[in-house]
Formats: structure tokens, C-alpha cells, sequence
């Protein structure tokens, strides 16, 4: 079992949210991540759902500010949201810019020096966690499902897609869909991978669609009001590139909505019950 440190634990719609650091070898670095365990958790394992948070989140953030856990409970599945990058390596200039470093991980495998000393999200993400997870809790670990927000939602849909037989169901709100396209991934993707266009194309979920899909359909809550979704989301991209390939897709947009957890809160039940069918929880 690896050695997890339990850093606070709280009681929630009868199950337990427990919030843990561990020894990441994937990341060279102190890891944290938090899972809440439903009162289902006592009696037998349960489905795994991953949430991946948004650029400078924590662990912290989708378990205080989602509404996520009492859905959770009702439905019987172990939520894990994991931090957004790792911290306090040392690398000159990681904490000096909120869209790139520390809580900008971007979920890649970096690898240009300084940053592929530490910034292994993805690697983390795919394997690293979620071994982590099946050595310390009561989860089914062939069950899993991913969702995310913003950078997390470009996280979830690159990792399903690259991953189909990991992960049964995923959805995203808000997601940066084209990374290459925009601001953001641009800055991310030049300092983390290089100058090597197919290294990021295989983080593009709209590059990724096109070449391998997903078995199942793909949830997507889009707010109207979100101020970068013309210049960094770039939804319209996804969309054609689903179209073009056949892709199911079920593309929301939410009228007025912004880019906020208000946001997120407010289509939470839908997403959870969207994994719950997939990974054949306890629907009622």
C-alpha cells in the first residue's frame, strides 16, 4: 500500500471526504488529492469518478464548491479530485504566472526541461492515481469515469479519449476543447512540450476526437455568459470536429451562465448521473 498522509478528514451526506498528500514518483514530488467515500463505501467497492479542476485550483475547490457529494451519495460512487499540478519542486519561476506552473499542470506529460522533471499530469492521471486509489479504498478499479472543468475538462477529455478501455463516461464543463488554437494551450503546450507539433496535437481533444473518438457519448455543459469561451474555449471546434467523425456528442449551452462553480453547481446532478448509468451505479 502506498504511504498516504491523511491531512483532514469530515463527515458528509453520511460518507466521508478525506483529504491526503502521498510521495509521487510519477511527479518527483509531494501529491495531494481528495476522495470522498458515500456511506455506500462501508459495505462494498464502489465505481471511481475523477474530477479534474481548473487552472489555479486545488484539490479543494470541486469538493467545497461542485455540490458534487450529495449526488454522489445517493448514486454509490467514490469521488477523486486530484491537485492541478505539483508544488514547491524548485523550478525557477513556477509560482510567478496563474495560467502556467504551479495550479496549471495542464494535465500533459511535459517534455522540455525544466518542467519534465515534475509536471507529469498526465502520466499521474492515467496510472499513478488511480493505483494509488485501488491500493487505499474500497473502489471497483475497472469502473472509472472522468469529468473536469476549463484545463480539467481538456484534462478529462484527453485522458478518456486516449484511454477508452480506462474510462467508461465522460463530460466536462467549460472545457478548452482546442489548446493549440488558443491562448492558453499555446503558452502551455510551447513551454511544456516543445516546439513539436504532434506532441500537441496529442493533447487536443479536438485533434483526438478526429483520429480516435470515444465509444460512448460525450457530455459537455458550455455557459453563454463564460467570458473566454470565444477567445479560449473555442466549443465551436469540438463540435465540427464531432460532427465530421460522427462523434456523439450532447453539446449543452446554458443560457447566461458564466465560467464559475455557481455555474458548474447548477448542472452537477446531470454529469453525475451521466457517469452513474455508464459505470452502472445505484440509479433510482
Amino acid at each position: 500500500m502506498t504511504n498516504l498522509h491523511l491531512l483532514s478528514e469530515y463527515k458528509s451526506f453520511g460518507g466521508k471526504v478525506g483529504f491526503y498528500s502521498h510521495a509521487s514518483t510519477t511527479c518527483n514530488s509531494e501529491m495531494r488529492f481528495a476522495v470522498y467515500q458515500p456511506p455506500q463505501a462501508t459495505q462494498k467497492p464502489l465505481p471511481i469518478l475523477y474530477f479534474l479542476s481548473g487552472l489555479t485550483c486545488t484539490e479543494e475547490n470541486f469538493i467545497v464548491k461542485a455540490g458534487a457529494l450529495s449526488w454522489a451519495a445517493e448514486y454509490g460512487l467514490i469521488l477523486v479530485a486530484p491537485d492541478t499540478s505539483p508544488r514547491n519542486t524548485g523550478i525557477a519561476g513556477e509560482d510567478d504566472e496563474w495560467d502556467f506552473g504551479t495550479g496549471a499542470g495542464f494535465y500533459v506529460d511535459a517534455t522540455a526541461e525544466p518542467w519534465c522533471q515534475h509536471y507529469q499530469m498526465y502520466s499521474y492521471i492515467v496510472h499513478e492515481l488511480p493505483a494509488v486509489i485501488a491500493a487505499n479504498f474500497p473502489v471497483q478499479p475497472e469502473n472509472q469515469g472522468i469529468f473536469g472543468h476549463s484545463m480539467g475538462g481538456h484534462g478529462a477529455l484527453i485522458c478518456a479519449m486516449r484511454n477508452p478501455q480506462i474510462y467508461k463516461s465522460v463530460s466536462a464543463f467549460a472545457p478548452i476543447v482546442a489548446p493549440i488554437r488558443c491562448p492558453w494551450g499555446q503558452k502551455a503546450f510551447s513551454r511544456y512540450l516543445g516546439n513539436d507539433p504532434a506532441a500537441w496535437r496529442a493533447y487536443d481533444a479536438s485533434e483526438l476526437v478526429k483520429q480516435v473518438g470515444y465509444h460512448s457519448s460525450i457530455l459537455i455543459d458550455q455557459g453563454t455568459a463564460d467570458k473566454f469561451l470565444a477567445t479560449q474555449l473555442l466549443l465551436e471546434v469540438f463540435e465540427e470536429a464531432c460532427t465530421t467523425v460522427n462523434q456523439p456528442l450532447d453539446l449543452r449551452y446554458q443560457a447566461g451562465y458564466d465560467h464559475s462553480y455557481y455555474f458548474i453547481s447548477s448542472f452537477m446532478a446531470d454529469h453525475i448521473r451521466h457517469h452513474a448509468i455508464a459505470l452502472s451505479a445505484g440509479i433510482k
